[in-house]
């Protein structure tokens, strides 16, 4: 009926099957690999809030600027009432004290300066002319007087009389 190699052949086929199948349960209802997908999981979830908070913290700056332009803006046009005001209600020469703003002068206050003028800064203070000493220099400070000796007298021997 069967052989003994076709039975012998068999079980060790379903025996290696068993284990594989047993490992890769075992593996997937371990309590460490559950630990590790709840880790995952609690990742993920952190880096959206991470994601989402940037995000918010963009929109408020941008709704901050755009509100910061509207306020400059106004307090232009205030200014400018006023100073249409003064120069209308004031015959003398107080009423040409405030000047009118005009409407491009707000662009300009966003420009950076020139960077052929900025300096990174010093911690050192530069030399006042050419032939000062610098404050690196070792003699920097010191004062140039004649040093006189120093006379130490011994008083380890008794002095006798």
């Amino acid at each position: 009926m069967y052989s003994i190699s076709s039975l012998l052949i068999t079980g060790i086929v379903a025996l290696l099957a068993g284990l594989c199948i047993g490992m890769l349960y075992s593996r997937r209802l371990s309590p460490d690999s559950r630990k590790q997908r709840e880790l995952e999981r609690s990742l993920d979830r952190l880096l959206q809030q991470q994601k989402d908070y940037q995000h918010t913290v963009v929109e408020h700056f941008t709704d901050t600027s755009k509100l910061l332009g509207k306020l400059a803006e106004s307090y232009r046009d205030v200014h400018n009432h006023l100073a249409t005001g003064a120069g209308t209600l004031c015959n003398d020469e107080n009423g040409n004290i405030l000047r009118r703003i005009p409407d491009d002068s707000l662009a300009d206050l966003g420009t950076s300066p020139r960077l052929e003028a900025v300096e990174p800064p010093r911690d050192y203070a530069p030399k006042v002319s050419p032939h000062a000493t610098g404050v690196l220099n070792e003699e920097f400070g010191l004062d140039k007087q004649p040093e006189e000796p120093l006379i130490i007298e011994d008083t380890t021997v008794p002095k006798q009389a």
